[in-house]
């Protein structure tokens, strides 16, 4: 692995271990990351600086250092939001969903499996067509933040891990043995 990968790895890294209750035998299910489509953004203006770079080597030097200034702070603006996705991820465990995103600050939104009320899957045409979707979680508490989840990778799949987890909870109808 190149040191650039490492780097990276390691600030995407939100540590999700940590917010475990390891003592009362929380485990994770399912730890979900952004779908590659939710990096579009960051790397639309990542191209576009890169562009603007190559293109004040063609231009007056005194028009050069505004593309210059714009590409950096682009790429700036781009790294920022592709870290910001990378840092985002929702987690499924034994007890609770939860979600920690940010990247200087980092907040984290947990709700107990008791308390999902429904669960929503939007698929948009194009999430139909690439394999994500969004959730929309239903609780008794309407402000959280764990409303809305965007860009989740094979939607269906993680809505029927949530359901298996409440299920073996004996959280909704009979409890079903491990």
């Amino acid at each position: 692995m190149s040191f650039v990968a490492g780097v990276v790895l390691r600030l995407g890294d939100p540590k999700i271990g940590k917010h475990l209750l390891r003592d009362e035998g929380e485990v994770v299910v399912d730890e979900v990351t952004h779908h590659w489509f939710a990096y579009l953004r960051p790397g639309a203006e990542a191209v576009l600086a890169t562009l603007l770079l190559v293109a004040s080597w063609f231009v007056a030097v005194e028009v050069a250092w505004f593309f210059i200034i714009v590409a950096v702070g682009l790429l700036g603006h781009a790294a920022w939001g592709g870290l910001a996705v990378l840092r985002d991820r929702f987690v499924i465990t034994n007890m609770r969903v939860f979600r920690v995103h940010g990247v200087l600050s980092q907040s984290l939104a947990t709700m107990p499996l008791s308390r999902i009320l429904d669960i929503s899957v939007k698929k948009p045409l194009h999430g139909r067509i690439l394999g994500f979707g969004h959730f929309c979680f239903e609780s008794a508490a309407q402000e959280q933040g764990l409303r809305d989840i965007r860009y989740v990778g094979r939607p269906d799949d993680r809505d029927l891990a949530i359901q298996r987890v409440v299920q073996r909870a004996g959280l909704r109808g009979p409890r079903v043995p491990n």
